[in-house]
């Protein structure tokens, strides 16, 4: 069709179709499904397990660990290739875990619709499998049913529909038979319904109009497949770093194997030339390995789930063990409304009767007027909402607002029920909009009555005042229609109060009972924003973080809580998704930096604001918990649902919410800053200790000395030194200013911000240390210079752990026992090296029997020395 089926004339749809009101045949119906296809929602391309593997082994890192633990083992060291090669398998069978969660969304989606349809077939009402429904099929909705595929009203008997998945509406959408001119959003095409949707009232007659994939759910699936995940901040600089640091290792490698060879070879004394390759090649492989920092992966993952045990304890359960530093990078906060921003519970804030003052009258019960007692009558009696024994509301959250205003008054509603007993009901009505109760009150029927204030007002003749019934006159009139626009500019929902006595001994009611009516006042209500969120903003935004709401809400409504919690500001801009429509890229990004409110949104708009965001540069968050939330979510540099959301929502998204809590997201952003802080911490310690020691055998090599470490002790100090400590740091406690800093750069290499120049000058400090000591040591002999420049490496990468716990603040400033995993790394690498000084290992270690204790101490002396100009440098530093 050239327009939107919405906007179509009923004829004009069915002409499309080639179907009418009596339905298809079994025939007609079974040639659909071949021409459309069964009412699925289609898988997409998968790729098998084994092809998810095979990718995570184009890492350069990877690969050149492989090469050089397959060498090891023809060469007889097969204890470290087994260490190396069993790190990278359990890295990469994560990866390929998280990527088979990945297509869990789209299982979710699909598990969404309805089992079985009522159609008309042949003429006659049946029942099928909701894949057969068609084109063209008429089918039937009653309340209960989840409507099996999108379509047009043909027919609507006070028919609502739980549409919030799909749209983010808070509360069921009215559906009515009706032509639209204009366009609108999703949300307000009230004459179609969609697929997986609940029927929750009435009932009503559809035409299908699109099945499978050309339903809106199906178009959702689409978005999902089509929105690839993002690599985050850290997955992007450890990939690049380990591409650079893959060639600096090789040409290093061979530059040190040529070095090692070449003075052997050219030395006076007779050599075996093989004996003398293999030898120089077995050092470079151990050099090699000494400064892969093969934990690396390890130490990262190890990290991040001690960050996300944290952020569970805080509500938030993190999927994705990336997630958890990439929303500490995080800039901008996509947020939800309902739920996320607010309590998710209508509230009455306001009463207005005629005379008093605005707002919600106290809780002196035993003092209430006239007034006072009808509108809680009336908010009690005429309304089917309950709190059950287990203290759950059930019902319209309208209807259970009225009775928590009641109950907050001290007025019991179940003793209001009890007292004055329900005889009749005219249920709530789209089309009139009233609800009405016949109560027997003290022995008369009284009908009391709610509903949209234009309507009562309108069908109104008198009103309650200081007790007595008067003639509702105009002044009366415009007071309540006054006070009615000021509720609706405040993004209120407003009922107005009414009643009637019932004349005669009717024990019944009908719709023309609804008119003259005793007009008693006005109650408005909204979904307060939670008190918690306040502060968070303001938390958010010193810590140089933007929120953004993004809600299917009314734009007046979403305006006015953004406004109350300081999200849209002077200056700010509100938009509806049609108005984002309409936007070119150029507008969008032109505007972007002003829109603080979008309304109305559909699934594509929110895709659109991240894509914005991120072509920005900037680390994006978004919230969901509807089916329409969940491309954004996959699509955002970090996809937050909420633990009351569908699992579609929550199986694209990197982050739970348990609480549904904004205040929750920024906590975890603290987390997640302290993570990556960590984690650059642990990077630091590592290639500080692998500079000092690729230093020291560059220097001896080139002056022609003995080289300062065999092969087996530079193995043995990659073990001691890399995995345990590196962990401790990434345990370290947060120091305190993470919040009050921005958002780090995404672009930022990992070495950024000053922490180069401390692996440069700790790596420096070691070399030296070591060449030192070396020296000393080889003015008795060669072997006691080895033994004491092992002695200085291993003790100075174990000392220096307590300067890298931070740039700025000195273990002492620090607590030295403020990180009781620092005490234990630090104990077990000790015990680790004096394994070495044992009677029969230190031979193995090439120590030999001659490196006494004055030896030892000189070494150790050197390397406590690095620490100790380390932590001082920071003293310098601080008082500039």
């Amino acid at each position: 069709m050239e327009k939107p089926i919405y906007q179509a004339s009923l004829d004009e749809v069915k002409n499309n179709l080639n179907a009418d009101e009596t339905g298809l045949s079994s025939s007609d119906a079974q040639s659909r499904i071949e021409q459309y296809g069964y009412n699925e929602i289609s898988e997409g391309e998968q790729r098998s397990v084994f092809m998810m593997f095979l990718d995570t082994f184009k890492d350069p890192m990877v690969i050149i660990l492989f090469i050089v633990a397959v060498i090891q083992i023809l060469l007889g060291e097969t204890i470290e290739s087994l260490v190396i090669i069993g790190v990278v398998l359990f890295s990469s069978i994560i990866q390929v875990v998280q990527e088979i969660k990945a297509q869990e969304s789209l299982d979710s989606l699909r598990s969404l619709s309805a089992p079985t349809a009522q159609v008309l077939r042949d003429g006659s009402q049946i029942e099928v499998e909701a894949r057969e429904v068609v084109p063209g099929d008429i089918i039937i909705l009653e309340g209960g049913d989840y409507v099996p595929a999108d379509g047009r009203l043909l027919s609507s008997n006070s028919l609502q529909i739980e549409e919030g998945a799909l749209t983010g509406e808070s509360v069921p959408a009215d559906k009515k038979v009706e032509e639209f001119d204009e366009e609108v959003g999703l949300g307000d095409q009230k004459n179609m319904v969609f697929s997986s949707t609940l029927v929750t009232n009435g009932n009503g007659r559809v035409i299908i109009t699109g099945t499978g994939d050309q339903t809106e759910m199906g178009k959702i699936a689409q978005l999902i497949n089509a929105a690839k995940a993002n690599e985050t901040p850290l997955q992007r600089k450890l990939a690049e770093f380990t591409k650079y640091l893959s060639y600096v290792i090789l040409a290093l490698s061979a530059l040190i194997f040529a070095l090692s060879a070449w003075r052997a070879l050219t030395a006076d004394a007779p050599v075996s030339t093989t004996e003398v390759l293999v030898s120089s090649f077995m050092f470079a492989v151990a050099v090699a390995v000494a400064m892969i920092p093969e934990a690396l992966q390890s130490i990262v993952t190890i990290v991040l789930s001690n960050g996300t045990s944290q952020m569970a304890k805080k509500h938030a359960i993190v999927r994705k063990l990336y997630a958890v530093e990439t929303l500490g990078s995080a800039s901008i906060i996509c947020t939800d409304k309902t739920g996320t921003l607010t309590q998710n519970k209508m509230t009455v804030v306001n009463t207005y009767t005629y005379g008093e003052e605005d707002g919600v009258f106290n809780k002196d019960s035993e003092n209430y007027g006239s007034e006072e007692k009808m509108v809680l009558r009336i908010c009690d009696l005429a309304n089917n909402a309950i709190i059950n024994s287990e203290g759950q509301e059930v019902g319209d959250p309208t209807e259970t607002a009225l009775i928590n205003l009641s109950e907050d008054r001290n007025v019991s509603y179940e003793e209001m029920r009890q007292k004055y007993q329900r005889v009749d009901e005219l249920p709530f009505d789209s089309e009139r909009k009233l609800m009405s109760s016949l109560n027997d009150i003290d022995g008369e029927f009284t009908m009391l009555t709610k509903g949209g204030p234009d309507v009562v007002i309108d069908r109104a003749s008198r009103v309650l005042v200081n007790g007595e019934i008067i003639a509702l006159e105009d002044k009366h009139r415009q007071a309540f229609i006054e006070q009615n626009e000021k509720y609706a500019q405040e993004a209120k929902r407003v009922l107005a109060l009414a009643f009637k006595p019932i004349e005669g001994a009717r024990s019944t009611l009908d719709m023309d009972d609804e008119y003259e009516l005793i007009l008693v006042g006005l109650v408005a209500m909204i979904d307060p924003p939670r008190e918690e969120v306040f502060d968070a903003i303001v938390k958010a935004k010193s810590a140089g973080i933007r929120t953004i709401m993004i809600t299917g809400d009314h734009r007046t409504t979403a305006q006015a809580i953004a406004e109350g919690l300081q999200i849209f500001e002077e200056g700010d801009f509100a938009i509806t998704g049609k108005e984002l429509d309409h936007m070119t890229d150029e507008d969008l990004k032109r505007n972007l930096e002003k829109i603080s409110v979008y309304a109305r949104v559909s699934p594509e708009n929110k895709i659109r604001i991240v894509e914005a965001w991120q072509e920005k540069d900037r680390v994006t968050a978004m919230t969901g918990d509807g089916v329409n939330d969940a491309p954004a979510l996959k699509k955002a540099d970090i996809g937050i649902a909420m633990g009351t959301g569908t699992d579609v929502a929550k199986d694209a998204s990197a982050m739970i919410l348990t609480d549904d809590n904004f205040a929750t997201i920024v906590k975890a952003v603290e987390v997640g800053r302290n993570v990556y802080n960590n984690i650059k911490k642990s990077i630091s310690y590592l290639f500080s200790g692998n500079l000092g020691a690729v230093i020291s055998i560059v220097f001896a090599l080139l002056v022609g000395w003995t080289n300062p470490f065999t092969a087996l002790q530079l193995l043995y100090i990659n073990l001691v030194n890399d995995s345990i400590p590196a962990i401790a740091l990434g345990m370290e406690p947060a120091e305190g200013q993470s919040m009050k800093e921005s958002p780090r750069d995404p672009k930022e290499g990992i070495f950024a911000g000053g922490l180069w120049q401390d692996v440069v000058f700790r790596g420096s400090l070691i070399a030296v240390a070591v060449v030192i000591s070396q020296y000393i040591g080889m003015q008795v002999s060669s072997e006691i210079g080895v033994a004491m420049a092992f002695t200085t490496l291993i003790l100075a990468r174990t000392f220096q752990v307590f300067a890298a716990r931070s740039r700025h603040e000195t273990a002492a400033q620090l607590g030295f026992f403020s990180n009781k995993y620092l005490i234990w790394a630090f104990i077990i690498c000790m015990g680790l090296y004096s394994i070495t000084l044992l009677p029969g290992v230190r031979e193995i270690f090439d120590i030999p029997n001659t490196f006494t204790l004055n030896n030892w101490l000189v070494a150790a002396g050197l390397a406590a020395a690095t620490t100790v100009i380390m932590e001082v440098s920071k003293l310098f530093k601080s008082n500039k």
